[in-house]
């Protein structure tokens, strides 16, 4: 659904409202302000939920780098460990604990900027998209308001035409 149309449904759900007779407020009915609200929280842009997604994404791939780093790193501990034992090898064990550091690391760097370039483009369209979205909004609503502005001069002028004529009338009528 459109979010201009719910908006439109919102301005006339007030228009309709039952005016109090004391301090010009309104009654509006609850349920129906609450289900339009839901209306528009499904109106939001995707793009905007597939941002959440995607950054929800790149932190779970971080997370899993950051596991898979720590998991490698920890069997390049028990590998070192085990070939201190032999003399022999130190070295080789050595070498190979570093390799296996630096591939984890390379790859959870990789996973990393692929995440973060996911997101940095989801997160650019969806303010793009966001930011029209907006400015139409803004154009719609300055319109509105400029409406019902022309419409509440229109009645203050009737309202002050009234009170001139009561006044006209009432200073006309003799006093008893």
């Amino acid at each position: 659904m459109d979010i201009l149309h719910l908006i439109d449904r919102l301005e006339e759900l007030v228009a309709d409202a039952r005016r109090l007779p004391v301090g010009g407020g309104t009654v509006v009915n609850r349920q129906r302000i609450l289900d339009l609200v839901d209306d528009m929280r499904v109106a939001v842009p995707r793009e905007v939920y597939d941002a959440r997604e995607v950054i929800e994404d790149r932190d779970a791939a971080i997370a899993e780098g950051e596991r898979k780093a720590a998991e490698l790193l920890a069997q390049a501990h028990e590998e070192l460990e085990r070939r201190l034992a032999q003399t022999e090898i130190v070295q080789a064990a050595a070498e190979r604990a570093k390799d296996i550091v630096a591939a984890g690391d390379e790859r959870a760097r990789e996973l990393l900027r692929s995440a973060e370039e996911q997101a940095r483009e989801r997160l650019d369209e969806a303010q793009t998209t966001s930011r029209a979205e907006m400015r139409e909004a803004d154009v719609y609503a300055l319109q509105t308001l400029r409406k019902l502005e022309d419409q509440l001069e229109g009645f203050l002028n009737t309202v002050r035409n009234g009170v001139d004529a009561l006044e006209a009338r009432s200073a006309e009528r003799p006093k008893n």
